[in-house]
């Protein structure tokens, strides 16, 4: 009897840590999911409790799809309601802007001195 009253815990902090890493970031509330593997890690009776009341969200489950199926990705960046991830393309693009943005403030900064040190020159005379 007392081996099952031991048992229950470890048991429900497995169940536990299997649905957490089971799920996906858009159906855990209120923390990251690794916090909540640490929080059942160290405190698993509380933890797995504190999990199945407010960490885990109830809504409803998508359909399974196969897991080399590209449909699996699209549904779970719809589901998380954020846009679709760019292309590398689109990324240098983006890097190549920043780093013209950055060369321009660099040489607007560097022109603005040769101003400065101009002024200073001719107001010394």
């Amino acid at each position: 009897m007392y081996l099952i009253l031991a048992a229950l815990p470890i048991l429900l902090s497995v169940l536990t840590l299997a649905d957490i890493i089971m799920r996906g970031e858009h159906q855990v509330n209120h923390l990251p999911k690794t916090f909540w593997i640490i929080l059942v890690i160290l405190i698993p009776l509380v933890g797995a409790i504190l999990w199945w009341t407010i960490g885990r969200d109830y809504g409803p489950r998508p359909e399974a799809v196969p897991f080399g199926d590209p449909r699996r990705w699209e549904r779970l960046v719809a589901a998380a309601g954020s846009a679709p991830l760019s292309s590398t393309e689109a990324e240098l693009a983006r890097l190549k802007a920043e780093i013209a943005q950055a060369e321009n403030d660099a040489r607007i900064r560097r022109l603005e001195a040769e101003v400065e040190a101009r002024r200073r020159r001719d107001d010394a005379r």
